[in-house]
């Protein structure tokens, strides 16, 4: 049963369902081209192939797809989200070798420790508090084989993105997030290089 966090976190995605439908504009991302260079960024810190993958916020299999699209040879995926409408969405794909589960990732158990060697979050915390982000990136260090791949929306962009209007979402502090990577490992790689900055990376990988 969702929580008040989960309750506050999940309603701009419901009112979106609502207005829009179960697919891609359920997620709120701002353009097809924008998710799939996210997507390839991730690709580029970990490139996943032969890994079992959990994707943490999976959305209407957004990522599932593209990395079958870019033949990335994973062993198996297992996408949440905490939404009906966009899992019965993903599940409608057939895609190969990938599960989907409806389940509040901030309330529930988020998967069995070590049985997945990556958690994957793209554009999962946008809606987050602080520390309701830091909390569920933990919780997936904790709980991945080999470590957590996610991004966010960063508050160090260039000029260009500063009238832009990120409602829902939010800016979270890129250099305090690296410090607090560090504080759980020393394998830390980052970038927000792509999109001038507007967006951020980060993998964390167990020692």
């Amino acid at each position: 049963m969702a929580d008040s966090r989960s309750d506050e976190v999940l309603r701009p995605y419901r009112e979106a369902v609502e207005r829009h439908g179960p697919g891609f504009e359920a997620t709120l991302w701002g353009s097809r081209e924008a998710q799939r260079l996210r997507f390839d960024v991730m690709l580029d810190l970990a490139p996943l192939d032969g890994c079992s993958i959990a994707d943490v916020g999976c959305g209407p299999g957004g990522f599932a797809t593209h990395l079958l699209e870019r033949d990335v040879s994973f062993d198996r995926y297992l996408g949440l989200d905490a939404l009906p409408e966009v899992i019965a969405e993903a599940r409608s794909r057939n895609l190969p070798r990938c599960t989907f589960e409806l389940r509040d990732v901030l309330a529930d158990t988020l998967f069995e420790e070590g049985v997945y060697d990556y958690a994957c979050l793209s554009g999962t915390l946008n809606t987050m508090d602080d520390a309701t982000a830091r909390d569920l990136i933990r919780r997936c260090y904790e709980h991945a084989a080999q470590g957590v791949l996610f991004n966010f929306l960063s508050d160090r962009p260039h000029p260009r993105w500063a009238d832009r209007d990120l409602t829902p979402a939010r800016r979270f502090d890129t250099v305090a997030w690296i410090d607090w990577a560090l504080g759980l490992t020393p394998c830390v790689s980052f970038t927000q290089e792509y999109l001038d900055g507007h967006d951020a990376t980060i993998l964390i990988r167990r020692v």
